[in-house]
Protein backbone atom coordinates (compact mmCIF):
# COMPACT_ATOMS: atom_id res chain seq x y z
CA UNK A 1 0.00 0.00 0.00
CA UNK A 2 1.07 3.22 -0.85
CA UNK A 3 1.99 5.99 2.19
CA UNK A 4 2.45 9.66 1.82
CA UNK A 5 3.04 12.79 4.16
CA UNK A 6 3.27 15.73 2.40
CA UNK A 7 6.31 17.98 4.04
CA UNK A 8 5.92 22.49 3.16
CA UNK A 9 9.48 23.74 2.73
CA UNK A 10 10.96 26.89 1.44
CA UNK A 11 9.07 30.14 1.65
CA UNK A 12 6.92 29.23 -1.31
CA UNK A 13 5.39 26.22 0.74
CA UNK A 14 6.31 23.63 -1.59
CA UNK A 15 4.84 20.68 -1.58
CA UNK A 16 7.82 18.17 -0.83
CA UNK A 17 5.66 14.43 -0.64
CA UNK A 18 7.43 11.47 1.17
CA UNK A 19 6.08 8.37 -0.51
CA UNK A 20 6.77 4.76 0.79
CA UNK A 21 5.47 1.40 0.30
CA UNK A 22 3.77 -0.10 3.81
CA UNK A 23 4.92 -3.84 2.70
CA UNK A 24 8.52 -2.76 2.65
CA UNK A 25 8.90 0.33 4.07
CA UNK A 26 10.97 1.62 0.76
CA UNK A 27 10.74 5.29 0.20
CA UNK A 28 10.87 8.00 -2.44
CA UNK A 29 10.96 11.68 -1.72
CA UNK A 30 9.54 14.09 -4.49
CA UNK A 31 10.55 17.22 -5.02
CA UNK A 32 12.90 18.35 -2.05
CA UNK A 33 13.15 22.42 -2.64
CA UNK A 34 14.55 22.88 0.89
CA UNK A 35 14.20 22.62 4.17
CA UNK A 36 16.66 19.48 3.87
CA UNK A 37 16.53 18.81 7.99
CA UNK A 38 12.70 18.96 7.57
CA UNK A 39 12.74 15.98 5.20
CA UNK A 40 15.30 14.02 6.97
CA UNK A 41 13.26 14.15 10.09
CA UNK A 42 10.05 13.19 8.51
CA UNK A 43 12.28 9.96 6.91
CA UNK A 44 13.47 9.12 10.41
CA UNK A 45 9.73 9.16 11.97
CA UNK A 46 8.29 7.14 9.67
CA UNK A 47 10.88 5.04 9.58
CA UNK A 48 11.35 4.07 6.52
CA UNK A 49 14.55 4.26 4.33
CA UNK A 50 15.09 6.66 1.29
CA UNK A 51 15.19 4.83 -2.08
CA UNK A 52 15.42 7.68 -4.37
CA UNK A 53 14.10 11.28 -4.95
CA UNK A 54 11.49 12.00 -7.96
CA UNK A 55 11.66 15.59 -9.55
CA UNK A 56 8.59 17.30 -10.96
CA UNK A 57 10.62 20.03 -12.95
CA UNK A 58 13.70 21.93 -11.97
CA UNK A 59 12.66 24.92 -10.42
CA UNK A 60 14.50 25.78 -7.37
CA UNK A 61 12.02 25.71 -4.75
CA UNK A 62 11.00 21.98 -6.34
CA UNK A 63 14.64 20.93 -7.19
CA UNK A 64 17.36 23.24 -4.85
CA UNK A 65 17.97 20.48 -2.38
CA UNK A 66 18.17 17.48 -4.40
CA UNK A 67 21.77 16.73 -4.80
CA UNK A 68 22.22 17.46 -0.65
CA UNK A 69 19.48 15.26 -0.18
CA UNK A 70 20.85 12.85 -2.72
CA UNK A 71 24.54 12.78 -1.30
CA UNK A 72 23.20 12.23 2.32
CA UNK A 73 21.53 9.34 2.14
CA UNK A 74 23.70 7.79 -1.36
CA UNK A 75 20.45 7.41 -3.97
CA UNK A 76 19.43 8.22 -7.15
CA UNK A 77 17.71 10.71 -9.13
CA UNK A 78 14.79 10.03 -11.19
CA UNK A 79 13.42 13.41 -13.50
CA UNK A 80 12.11 15.44 -14.71
CA UNK A 81 12.08 14.88 -18.38
CA UNK A 82 15.19 16.51 -20.69
CA UNK A 83 13.08 19.49 -21.33
CA UNK A 84 14.48 20.96 -18.02
CA UNK A 85 17.79 20.57 -18.72
CA UNK A 86 18.25 24.24 -18.93
CA UNK A 87 16.19 24.88 -15.69
CA UNK A 88 18.91 22.41 -13.76
CA UNK A 89 21.91 24.17 -15.56
CA UNK A 90 20.30 27.79 -14.59
CA UNK A 91 20.17 26.75 -11.10
CA UNK A 92 22.84 29.07 -10.15
CA UNK A 93 21.19 32.13 -11.60
CA UNK A 94 17.49 31.11 -10.06
CA UNK A 95 19.80 31.13 -6.59
CA UNK A 96 20.40 34.78 -7.28
CA UNK A 97 17.15 35.87 -8.25
CA UNK A 98 15.67 34.71 -4.62
CA UNK A 99 18.41 35.76 -2.68
CA UNK A 100 20.30 34.32 0.53
CA UNK A 101 17.72 31.25 1.29
CA UNK A 102 18.59 29.18 -1.74
CA UNK A 103 22.20 29.80 -1.10
CA UNK A 104 21.94 25.54 -0.54
CA UNK A 105 20.61 24.95 -3.78
CA UNK A 106 23.05 22.94 -6.41
CA UNK A 107 23.11 22.03 -9.88
CA UNK A 108 22.35 18.19 -9.95
CA UNK A 109 22.48 15.61 -12.59
CA UNK A 110 19.56 13.09 -13.32
CA UNK A 111 20.37 9.32 -12.75
CA UNK A 112 17.48 9.35 -15.57
CA UNK A 113 15.36 11.69 -17.37
CA UNK A 114 11.67 10.80 -17.35
CA UNK A 115 9.29 10.44 -20.63
CA UNK A 116 5.59 9.69 -21.49
CA UNK A 117 4.98 6.02 -20.36
CA UNK A 118 8.12 5.42 -18.23
CA UNK A 119 7.54 4.47 -14.38
CA UNK A 120 9.42 4.54 -11.27
CA UNK A 121 8.99 2.35 -8.11
CA UNK A 122 10.49 2.05 -4.66
CA UNK A 123 9.60 -1.23 -2.41
CA UNK A 124 6.14 -2.93 -3.94
CA UNK A 125 5.02 0.82 -5.67
CA UNK A 126 4.66 1.27 -9.14
CA UNK A 127 4.28 5.01 -10.27
CA UNK A 128 3.19 5.88 -13.75
CA UNK A 129 5.00 9.00 -15.33
CA UNK A 130 2.99 11.38 -17.59
CA UNK A 131 5.08 14.20 -19.73
CA UNK A 132 2.98 17.48 -18.54
CA UNK A 133 5.05 20.38 -20.55
CA UNK A 134 3.57 24.31 -20.35
CA UNK A 135 4.40 25.36 -16.61
CA UNK A 136 8.12 24.42 -17.75
CA UNK A 137 9.11 22.25 -20.86
CA UNK A 138 10.15 19.15 -18.78
CA UNK A 139 7.10 19.07 -16.31
CA UNK A 140 6.38 15.60 -15.66
CA UNK A 141 3.85 14.01 -12.54
CA UNK A 142 3.63 10.71 -10.83
CA UNK A 143 0.12 8.69 -10.48
CA UNK A 144 -0.27 5.66 -8.32
CA UNK A 145 -3.39 3.82 -10.78
CA UNK A 146 -4.28 1.55 -7.58
CA UNK A 147 -4.44 4.54 -4.71
CA UNK A 148 -5.77 6.99 -7.47
CA UNK A 149 -3.70 9.59 -6.08
CA UNK A 150 -1.42 12.05 -8.19
CA UNK A 151 1.38 14.45 -7.51
CA UNK A 152 1.59 17.15 -10.18
CA UNK A 153 4.26 19.57 -8.73
CA UNK A 154 2.83 22.91 -10.65
CA UNK A 155 0.78 21.81 -13.62
CA UNK A 156 -2.22 22.30 -11.96
CA UNK A 157 -3.59 23.42 -8.33
CA UNK A 158 -6.79 23.59 -6.15
CA UNK A 159 -8.41 25.94 -8.31
CA UNK A 160 -5.71 27.48 -10.45
CA UNK A 161 -2.96 26.30 -12.81
CA UNK A 162 0.37 26.86 -13.11
CA UNK A 163 2.19 29.90 -14.16
CA UNK A 164 3.49 29.89 -17.65
CA UNK A 165 5.24 33.20 -18.06
CA UNK A 166 8.78 31.70 -17.15
CA UNK A 167 11.02 31.28 -20.06
CA UNK A 168 10.08 28.31 -22.40
CA UNK A 169 6.60 28.46 -20.59
CA UNK A 170 3.39 27.81 -22.59
CA UNK A 171 -0.43 28.02 -21.84
CA UNK A 172 -1.73 26.23 -24.38
CA UNK A 173 0.20 23.72 -24.11
CA UNK A 174 -0.25 23.75 -19.85
CA UNK A 175 -4.24 23.56 -20.80
CA UNK A 176 -3.35 19.86 -23.01
CA UNK A 177 -1.51 18.78 -20.50
CA UNK A 178 -4.20 19.15 -18.02
CA UNK A 179 -7.13 17.97 -20.17
CA UNK A 180 -5.28 15.31 -22.44
CA UNK A 181 -2.88 13.65 -19.56
CA UNK A 182 -4.55 14.27 -15.73
CA UNK A 183 -8.57 14.35 -16.44
CA UNK A 184 -8.67 11.48 -18.68
CA UNK A 185 -6.82 9.59 -15.36
CA UNK A 186 -10.68 9.96 -13.77
CA UNK A 187 -12.55 12.32 -11.66
CA UNK A 188 -12.37 10.65 -8.84
CA UNK A 189 -7.94 10.85 -8.47
CA UNK A 190 -6.95 12.98 -5.88
CA UNK A 191 -3.85 14.95 -6.41
CA UNK A 192 -0.93 16.52 -4.63
CA UNK A 193 -0.31 20.19 -5.96
CA UNK A 194 3.22 21.84 -5.65
CA UNK A 195 1.50 24.14 -3.46
CA UNK A 196 -1.83 24.41 -1.19
CA UNK A 197 -4.38 21.71 -0.50
CA UNK A 198 -4.71 18.42 -2.42
CA UNK A 199 -8.21 18.24 -4.89
CA UNK A 200 -9.29 15.64 -7.49
CA UNK A 201 -9.69 16.23 -10.73
CA UNK A 202 -13.24 15.89 -11.15
CA UNK A 203 -13.43 19.00 -8.60
CA UNK A 204 -11.17 20.85 -11.00
CA UNK A 205 -12.84 19.65 -14.72
CA UNK A 206 -16.32 21.39 -12.61
CA UNK A 207 -15.42 24.41 -11.07
CA UNK A 208 -11.47 25.42 -12.18
CA UNK A 209 -11.99 28.99 -13.86
CA UNK A 210 -9.60 28.30 -15.84
CA UNK A 211 -9.38 25.11 -17.36
CA UNK A 212 -12.95 22.98 -16.07
CA UNK A 213 -15.21 21.64 -19.18
CA UNK A 214 -17.39 25.11 -18.20
CA UNK A 215 -14.32 27.50 -19.05
CA UNK A 216 -13.43 25.80 -21.69
CA UNK A 217 -16.98 26.06 -23.45
CA UNK A 218 -17.42 22.37 -23.24
CA UNK A 219 -20.04 21.86 -21.34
Amino acid sequence: MLKHEIIPVTPFEQNCTLFWCSETNQAAVVDPGGDIEKIKAAIARNGVTLEKILITHAHIDHAGATKALADHFSVEIEGPHKGDQFWIDGIEDQKQRFGGYFSYATKFVPTRFLEQGDTVGFGNIVMEVYFCPGHTPGHVIFFHRDSKIAQVGDVLFSGSIGRTDFPRGDHGTLIRSIRENLFPLGDDVRFIPGHGPMSTFGQERRSNPHVSDRALGLS
